[in-house]
């Protein structure tokens, strides 16, 4: 590299932010409340059935309003933190979670619930934006793998915690406590982020795109509910084929309209880059996995081997234990740096595969053959997860990080959902295959069980309900392995790619400015801009 090409990347580099641990703690305290209400609500089903009178569809709600709000806003939440600063809706974030919580824990009926949960929802999304955008500002190159590891680790922690810190709060007090415990955190967040956070936005001022940001709430909304009734409408039914559609139209639209207009919110140049597919791709099968793991988890451990909620809770800890400590004491993050990201992602997600299958293999009839795949999923989560992230924030402009950061959530909540809706079909078209005549048609355990006869027969559903669940885990390893395959393929080519034009010397044929009207082209085998700035004013891109 020349010096002048040195001097640029260390200019592009910020400065070392001294109280940057500090506000990194407080980002992930942040971050931890929003991660664990999407998980602290499932443990609190039985007080609001008999507090609030709450129906089936009146729960599905509760929990799925958080999500889809979050989901839909992910996007635009991210374009405006660059747009008017990631302090002020870092800061907006903390006050509308607080809020929300507050009215969620004093909630009188369940429309009131489900209503401050969407409000919740939305200080979700600007949260989990603009707390990776900032982590991007305020540390250097160097020390960035770190800290998005401890960033990533914080939201292994939350799924972990959620139903534990829910079980325990409603062995003490009403269910409105699982929401009252957000406000302190959110005060103290809001105090420390003023005082600590450093102001930071897109300095070229684009306009706000407001057709774009109804699209994408649009597209996602509606794919995202899609994803979330298949499993209980039916993937063919009316609802959720109409949703996906008018979803899929949307987007298509979003991304029609984004190619043409001058100030686009998600630049659709960034998937000419190599990089920044290769994340995408892998980002939404390590999600897959993770989504859908868990979700199979928890069935396996009550369902199959007999353990109570709480006891099952305690036993998918390891998995995320092992992600959090790997990552805090940043030994993942010297591994990437080692390694380098093509490599800790294909190694990481390869693991994560590993476990998955050892999970179905040895721990079909026991907690002991379980353990020791939920550790290695737990190492295959830190290495892999922190270096996705830091593959698409890298590809994407730093001025660019609030949305670059809404495609890292909105690529979480989309293959997590995925996870749970394919997997989810795999078990239960397994396990109805292989049900004894007396139980046929049952669509869950429960009423197999119930319509079985014989203890033989009753023997009989419990074994097919396994084999689903053995069968739909190992869907889920061979997804996850394929999809560090391609990320690590993509990711690999695109650095090579970096490192070629990076030596290619520079000619005066290369350099000459391009005939008036012409739009400069590239030299053969050079690699295409980084972040999709080529054909776009320098000024704008930045």
């Amino acid at each position: 590299m020349s010096s002048v090409a040195s001097a640029a990347a260390t200019a592009e580099s910020p400065p070392r932010h001294p109280a940057r641990w500090i506000i990194l703690g407080v980002i992930c305290l942040a971050q931890l409340t929003v991660v664990l209400d999407n998980t602290v609500l499932n443990v609190a089903v039985p007080s609001l059935n008999k507090e609030l009178g709450a129906t089936t569809a009146d729960i599905q709600w509760m929990i799925n309003a958080y999500s889809l709000v979050q989901s839909g806003l992910l996007l635009t939440a991210g374009n405006a933190a660059d747009r008017y600063g990631r302090k002020k809706m870092l800061a907006a974030g903390l006050v509308l979670f607080g809020l929300g919580s507050v009215c969620a824990g004093f909630a009188q009926s369940a429309g009131q619930l489900i209503a401050a949960r969407a409000g919740m929802g939305i200080g979700g999304a600007l949260l989990l934006t603009t707390t990776l955008a900032v982590v991007v500002q305020i540390f250097d190159d160097e020390e960035r793998p770190k800290a998005i590891g401890i960033w990533g680790a914080v939201n292994s922690l939350g799924f972990a915690a959620g139903p534990l810190l829910g079980g325990s709060l409603l062995n003490h007090f009403w269910w409105g406590s699982i929401f009252l415990i957000n406000l302190p955190v959110a005060v103290l967040g809001l105090i420390a982020v003023l005082k600590l956070v450093p102001e930071s936005k897109n300095p070229s001022g684009d306009r706000p795109d407001l057709p774009g940001a109804l699209l994408s709430m649009i597209g996602m909304v509606c794919v995202v509910f899609a994803i979330i009734s298949g499993p209980d409408h039916g993937w063919l039914s009316a609802r959720v084929l109409g949703s996906a559609v008018i979803g899929v139209l949307a987007l298509a639209a979003f991304a029609r309209w984004e190619l043409h207009t001058p100030h686009p919110m998600l630049d659709m140049h960034f998937f000419r880059d190599r990089k920044f597919v290769g994340a995408v791709a892998g980002g939404i099968l390590v999600a897959f996995g993770m989504g859908g793991s868990i979700f199979l988890l928890t069935q396996h451990l009550q369902l199959v081997l007999g353990y109570e909620p709480l006891e099952a809770g305690l036993r998918t800890a390891p998995l995320a234990l092992t992600a959090v400590v790997l990552n805090f004491s940043g030994i993942a993050g010297k591994l990437m740096v080692r390694m380098g990201t093509p490599r800790t992602i294909a190694v990481g997600m390869t693991l994560l595969a590993g476990g998955l299958a050892a999970v179905s293999l040895l721990g079909a009839h026991s907690y002991s053959g379980m353990l020791a795949g939920l550790i290695v999923m737990g190492i295959g989560v830190a290495l892999s997860m922190p270096a996705m992230a830091n593959a698409i924030m890298s590809a994407i402009p730093p001025a660019k990080a609030g949305v670059g950061a809404g495609v890292n959530g909105t690529l979480m909540e989309c293959g997590q959902g995925l996870g749970v809706a394919v997997l989810g079909a795999v078990l239960n078209s397994r396990f109805t295959a292989l049900l004894p005549a007396v139980a046929a048609g049952a669509g869950s355990l429960p009423a197999a069980l119930a319509a079985a006869r014989t203890d033989a027969d009753r023997a009989v559903v419990r074994d097919a309900f396994a084999s689903g669940i053995q069968t739909s885990q190992l869907v889920g390893a061979v997804a996850v392995f394929a999809g560090g395959v391609v990320a690590g393929v993509l990711l690999g080519r695109a650095e090579r790619a970096e490192r070629a034009a990076a030596q290619q010397p520079m000619t005066p044929d290369a350099t000459a400015a391009p005939v008036a009207g012409e739009a400069a082209v590239p030299a053969p085998g050079a690699a295409p801009e980084t972040g999709g700035r080529a054909g776009r004013p320098r000024a704008e891109a930045e």
